[in-house]
């Protein structure tokens, strides 16, 4: 079962959201706001868990003293960041979540290789998944970085219409890649769903058992 958190978006340089999720996350344009705006707000819900997106949040100039200040306010806080801009001057209290983009994304070109060495045991690292030659570039910096060891969780995750969770699955039992540490789970970053009847979690949940069984 999820965690009610707050997350804050910061969809471009300039505006922020701040919303309370439970099941279902709400996109809205946001507004223009001050950093004590922001903070003030996110302690009006008075939960633990803070989390911070964007677009790419690291572009709002804001992010960096706010995340401080949550942390010095007793908040767990996460930050999801594309990996094309530095996340050396992020709170080291901060839990990163950070993109590496892969061939088919078009993105490349974009992943900012040298915030590897500042990842740590509270972050992870996430693949978004859309072909064999994703998963194969993906296995070659998670053996290449040592992510496994070096991260709280890699995340492997399937992009729906265009590659199965299982084959993904199967994928990683077939190269022994490392268990410990590894985690799989749904995006819908091009815009597909879930199969129809099931939700991204349950659909999810299938394929995890399936790979915990088959050993």
């Amino acid at each position: 079962m999820g965690r009610t958190a707050v997350r804050v978006r910061a969809p471009d340089g300039v505006r922020f959201t701040v919303q309370l999720l439970r099941h279902r996350y709400a996109f809205y344009e946001g507004a223009r706001r001050s950093l004590q705006e922001v903070f003030a707000e996110v302690q009006a819900f008075e939960c633990p868990l803070v989390e911070i997106t964007g677009g790419e949040p690291l572009l709002q100039k804001n992010v960096l003293p706010l995340m401080t200040a949550l942390c010095n306010a007793d908040r767990t806080v996460l930050i999801e960041t594309s990996g094309a801009h530095d996340i050396s001057r992020i709170d080291p209290r901060v839990h990163r979540i950070m993109d590496l983009k892969t061939p088919s994304s078009g993105e490349l070109a974009r992943n900012l290789y040298s915030n590897i060495a500042f990842l740590n045991h509270r972050d992870e690292v996430k693949f978004v998944i859309g072909s064999r030659g994703d998963y194969e570039w993906s296995r070659e910096q998670i053996e290449r970085h040592e992510l496994a060891e070096r991260v709280k969780a890699v995340l492997l995750s399937p992009v729906f219409g265009r590659i199965e969770p299982r084959q993904i699955i199967e994928w990683m039992l077939e190269d022994r890649l490392p268990r410990r540490g590894f985690n799989c789970r749904f995006t819908n970053s091009f815009g597909s769903r879930a199969p129809a009847g099931m939700s991204p979690v349950s659909a999810l949940k299938v394929s995890s058992h399936d790979a915990q069984t088959t050993q």
